[in-house]
């Protein structure tokens, strides 16, 4: 079992950026497809971007490409979700997850661990 915590949330300006951190509990951080999803307020929790557990593999969902960037540090148990050039309409909830390699990779329902979730608010 693997717990997560998320950080860097907050609020800022469109145009600005955030860096998100997701720090994982336990010694198989190396096993997880990470991923990060996000929840505005009214609407489902939807896909943002994952990452393999060697980090060679990425993904990401249409709204984001070329402003956020996912990736991870296996001796630090963390992932990161670099995001630039945001919009207000980036206003969300976001979670990370995780599920062993082979598991999971964009949708929501497969991942077996989750967060508490940051807020990130991104004003016009």
């Amino acid at each position: 079992q693997v717990q997560l915590v998320e950080s860097g949330g907050g609020l800022v300006q469109a145009g600005g950026s955030l860096r998100l951190s997701c720090a994982a509990s336990g010694r198989t951080f190396n096993s997880y497809t990470m991923g990060w999803f996000r929840q505005a307020p009214g609407k489902e929790r939807e896909f943002v971007a994952c990452i393999g557990s060697n980090g060679l593999t990425r993904s990401y969902a249409d709204s984001v490409k070329g402003r956020f960037t996912i990736s991870r540090d296996n001796a630090k148990n963390t992932m990161y979700l670099q995001m630039n050039n945001l919009k207000p309409e980036d206003t969300a909830v976001y979670y990370c997850a995780a599920d062993y390699d082979g598991r999971a990779w964009s949708r929501s329902s497969d991942y077996a661990y989750w967060g508490q979730g940051t807020q990130a608010t991104v004003s016009s």
